[in-house]
């Protein structure tokens, strides 16, 4: 699969061959959906906390007398039904991570990959690479690629310059390729790749496995 390479200012300087292993296969939504539900399920705390009647603190006295008021019957003023008592069946501590074959992550990057590539929403550039952080620098960028969308952007190594350029962008991200998840891929409209990151992408996800 052929795209466009473009540079900074978005002229076409030539055409890069992406692999058809990692961005041209069929999409396999199921796995996306499984992975994208993984990914949000374990970054969950499940700090959540509620107390039942036996945990809130209050007096162990019965609350009036049992016969001649006329009410119901009660034992304490820690039931659910009064305010203050406690809560019935509510959260408690746990565990919200699930596990998946790394087969299986990978597919789902690699059918998100396919997906973007499908929607003519990769972008491949030559470099990334600012003089000075400036906010200003990344808006021209966007502006000469023709973005119109949210974007992330995939850098090889750290770049500072870049990095500083984009966070006052609330549209656009910076990730490190090697960190690429199915969450922001589904997150963000475009992704741009400058070459160097193109090569990691493809050195970690276009290894066939036996």
């Amino acid at each position: 699969m052929q795209v466009t390479l473009r540079n900074i200012s978005g002229e076409s300087i030539g055409e890069v061959e992406l692999s058809a292993y990692v961005f041209g296969i069929e999409p396999n939504k199921a796995v996306m959906h499984q992975a994208f539900v993984r990914q949000r399920a374990n970054a969950r705390q499940g700090t959540h906390n509620t107390k039942t009647r036996s945990e809130v603190k209050a007096t162990g006295a019965k609350w009036y007398r049992q016969k001649g008021t006329g009410r119901a019957r009660h034992g304490a003023r820690t039931a659910p039904i009064f305010v203050g008592g406690g809560v019935a069946f509510g959260p408690k501590p746990r565990k919200y991570t699930k596990r998946m074959p790394q087969k299986m992550r990978q597919l789902a990057l690699r059918s998100a990959l396919s997906v973007k590539a499908l929607a003519n929403q990769i972008i491949v550039i030559d470099e990334l690479i600012f003089d000075e952080p400036r906010t200003k620098n990344m808006i021209d960028a966007l502006t000469n690629l023709e973005v119109g969308g949210t974007a992330i952007v995939l850098l090889a190594e750290e770049n500072v310059n870049v990095q500083r350029s984009i966070r006052n962008l609330s549209y656009v991200k910076y990730l490190r390729a090697n960190y690429l998840n199915i969450r922001d891929l589904l997150n963000y409209d475009y992704v741009i790749i400058p070459q160097d990151s193109l090569n990691v992408i493809e050195d970690t996800f276009g290894k066939k496995y036996n």
